[in-house]
């Protein structure tokens, strides 16, 4: 995702939401996942753009990647989410399905990236809007090595507070994750309630998650919407994303952790 070093409290957006994907359980999976692999572009980078947002990407072990980006005045405030799927090959990388799920008034737009990496190292390259009269723009980013520690339930549960947000706008929200189960419950301020599950990955330090909206008032009324989290244990900050089946929409959660 993309670099907002913990975020304001209440200043955390959602362009598309991610938010859980996967099947909980009562398995903590401390099991390290592996290194790696030293011939892709797997893994958490942080970098910038030449437009001055900071990012925060997670390409995973599949070639799938999210990354956040900040607004161009802010880097601790999101601006949306790139969301796609990619092939590595010999320090080559390249998508040609991403969207760029954008919370300032852009709305979805499709966009291919090109990009140059060396693993574990930097990860460099061009994103190109498709239906925006071919617009560029440029990043560098740098290995995280925060990557390659082990995902666990007990880290991640607790109750979150911050902003949850799609293409309609933005609102606070609460989330909750049980730290053994990985069950997660939540509520927006406008009364949207939502369940859901998270599970942690194998192949690095992510958790799948999925959640369900409930009916009315709920925006996306009984809608289920898979995608990806990262928790920062160092700052105790949750980012989720999720976009829905067809990626026309998405939901995006930010928030930091309530002390136990």
């Amino acid at each position: 995702m993309i670099s907002m070093r913990k975020p304001v409290q209440g200043a955390m957006v959602c362009a598309l939401g991610f938010l859980l994907v996967g099947c909980g359980g009562d398995d903590d999976s401390s099991t390290t996942p592996p290194p790696p692999s030293t011939d892709t572009a797997e893994g958490l980078w942080q970098g910038t753009t030449d437009t001055g947002r900071s990012i925060t990407g997670l390409l995973l072990s599949d070639g799938t990647y999210y990354v956040l980006y900040s607004t161009t005045t802010d880097p601790t405030i999101v601006g949306g989410v790139v969301q796609g799927t990619g092939t590595s090959n010999n320090g080559s990388f390249t998508s040609t399905n991403a969207r760029d799920f954008n919370i300032e008034g852009l709305g979805v737009q499709p966009a291919t990236i090109s990009a140059s990496y060396f693993a574990k190292q930097s990860f460099n390259g061009t994103l190109t809007y498709t239906s925006l009269a071919n617009t560029v723009a440029t990043f560098t980013s740098t290995y995280d090595a925060a990557y390659e520690l082990t995902p666990l339930l007990s880290e991640l549960g607790g109750t979150y507070s911050g902003q949850v947000a799609s293409s309609a706008g933005v609102e606070s929200a609460t989330l909750t994750v049980n730290g053994n189960t990985g069950n997660v419950t939540g509520t927006s301020l406008s009364g949207c309630g939502f369940t859901g599950t998270a599970t942690p990955r194998t192949d690095g330090n992510a958790f799948d998650m999925s959640v369900t909206f409930g009916g009315d008032p709920c925006l996306f009324a009984n809608q289920t919407f898979t995608g990806i989290a990262y928790y920062d244990a160092v700052d105790k900050f949750l980012y989720a994303a999720a976009p829905n089946a067809s990626r026309t929409d998405g939901v995006l959660f930010l928030g930091g952790k309530a002390p136990n």
